[in-house]
């Protein structure tokens, strides 16, 4: 499979992967990084390709592929100095997700192939796991982001005349029983007519969402049969726990009654 992906040196910005019809380019910052490995993944487990990222320019190495198209499952295994002692803990038997990713597929399995060191080994978590992580943990997505916002803008209130209401997306509308049951706690039961209302009602201008993008329950959690409900453990800061589009729909309808998101820190 190796043979059917021919990279070229593509470009540095933006960080990430970006489709532009005919292929991707990715790009993934990493300073202190000797080398930097593209793993190309068929499904959640087999891995079909791995291609060396050898353009590198100021600590960002990237690539162009033609015919990586929105689908594709990746990450990556990146390679330098195994030193706990000063901070640096490279161990390319690790799959890393892309931090730039904008989709992600698959959940964590909290097999012991995920920590870098081994687990219950006599030196701890300075010792090195040869361990392969990567039918364990989730796969970055190369995503189609376009979106027709209709030529919708910010209403773009003055921060002195704003009023800010921090909101938990699911908490917020769950309960409601004006809103269909179907709707409740997602993005459409927040912008939904009966939630404007009464955001209108209380003055509200903007709000702020409390974490939307990416985040993972702890292991000890799962064990207890529990879920991380706040959303306070990210690892992909540009990845919605939601798919983009209904994120979209929901600003689109908020701003055309005058509220504006003013910011989306990270949850479902």
């Amino acid at each position: 499979m190796q043979e059917k992906y021919a990279p070229v040196p593509g470009r540095s910005f933006p960080l990430g992967a970006e489709w532009d019809g005919k292929g991707t380019n990715f790009a993934l910052f990493a300073e202190n990084a000797e080398r930097v490995e593209l793993c190309l993944y068929a499904n959640a487990v087999e891995e079909e390709a791995r291609i060396e990222l050898v353009e590198r320019d100021h600590h960002i190495f990237h690539c162009y592929i033609k015919g990586i198209h929105p689908g594709q499952l990746y990450g990556y295994r990146v390679y330098g100095p195994y030193e706990p002692e000063n901070g640096k803990r490279f161990n390319p038997n690790k799959l890393l997700l892309d931090p730039y990713a904008k989709a992600i597929s698959g959940e964590m399995v909290w097999d012991d192939a995920v920590f870098g060191y081994q687990i219950g080994g006599a030196d701890g978590d300075l010792s090195f796991s040869m361990a392969d992580s990567g039918p364990f943990v989730p796969k970055s997505l190369v995503a189609d982001l376009n979106y027709d916002w209709e030529g919708d803008t910010s209403p773009k209130i003055p921060y002195g005349q704003s009023v800010i209401y921090e909101l938990h997306v699911r908490g917020f509308s769950n309960l409601n029983p004006h809103i269909p049951e179907n709707l409740r706690g997602t993005y459409a039961g927040l912008s939904h007519p009966a939630s404007i209302e009464y955001l209108k009602s209380l003055g509200i201008t903007a709000i702020e969402l409390m974490p939307v993008d990416h985040f993972i329950s702890d292991g000890y959690l799962q064990e207890k049969g529990l879920s991380n409900y706040w959303g306070y453990n990210t690892i992909a800061f540009l990845r919605l726990k939601e798919n983009i589009h209904p994120l979209a729909q929901m600003v689109n309808r908020l701003s055309n009654s005058g509220i504006w998101l003013k910011t989306c820190t990270a949850m479902e």
